[in-house]
């Protein structure tokens, strides 16, 4: 019985889409397996269990492989309901979360363009319009962000692995990246997440996150061609 209900996450240790994956099974309290995957030399079960997008995360249960991590969180949520629900029970309140959810998806995207110095001054730009209106939407209640910092939700998962790493992100890149005075409610949201065990426990060693972020901004970003 134990062996038909093991839970497998194949990933990659950098990928934020993989740790969104790994901070909700943690939240849940599920026992997994964590098999680590050189994306440069694809495993075999790789190929076998995502041959669409040969992609992590990968998570199986039951022999079941489910890819993409949107899809991958609300199997987790639906499969074990009585554990630390990652979304509200009310069908308005869980379309709301699943609204945020992708908008802070796009803050992801927006940094990721300033990262590679796509339009510099524009994506900036872009990406502090984007973190006002995140905000405006822990200010304004009605809108439905919650920041239940006993209860980790999808949106507390969301934003901690994509804003969490911001200072070492601001160390390597050179930008500022989240400001306690232009969006102090953001600030305190990212800030006391990062500092849970729970959280601490999946964030990898400083060092070894900037030696991989000083690769990507020397090798892979500067070999990207840029859009004019």
């Amino acid at each position: 019985m134990e062996e038909e209900n093991r839970v497998t996450l194949h990933g990659m240790w950098a990928s934020p889409y993989v740790k969104r994956v790994e901070l909700a099974l943690k939240v849940k309290g599920i026992p997994y397996e964590y098999v680590e995957e050189d994306l440069m030399n694809k495993s075999a079960l790789l190929l076998k269990y995502n041959p669409i997008h040969k992609k992590v995360p990968i998570l199986v249960h039951k022999g079941n492989p489910i890819c993409e991590s949107s899809v991958i969180l609300e199997y987790i949520d639906e499969t074990w309901k009585n554990e630390s629900p990652l979304f509200p029970q009310d069908p308005y309140q869980r379309a709301k979360i699943r609204l945020w959810a992708s908008y802070i998806h796009q803050v992801y995207d927006c940094m990721l363009k300033v990262f590679r110095g796509e339009e510099q001054d524009k994506s900036l730009e872009e990406f502090y319009a984007k973190l006002s209106v995140l905000e405006d939407g822990i200010n304004n209640t009605s809108l439905g962000i919650t920041t239940n910092m006993n209860n980790s939700g999808m949106l507390d998962i969301m934003i901690v692995i994509t804003l969490g790493a911001y200072k070492v992100q601001e160390e390597v890149f050179g930008f500022k990246l989240l400001d306690a005075e232009k969006t102090p409610l953001l600030y305190s949201w990212v800030t006391t997440l990062i500092e849970l065990p729970i959280v601490k426990g999946i964030t990898p060693p400083h060092d070894k996150v900037v030696s991989f972020l000083q690769y990507l901004k020397n090798k892979v970003f500067k070999a990207t061609p840029h859009a004019n």
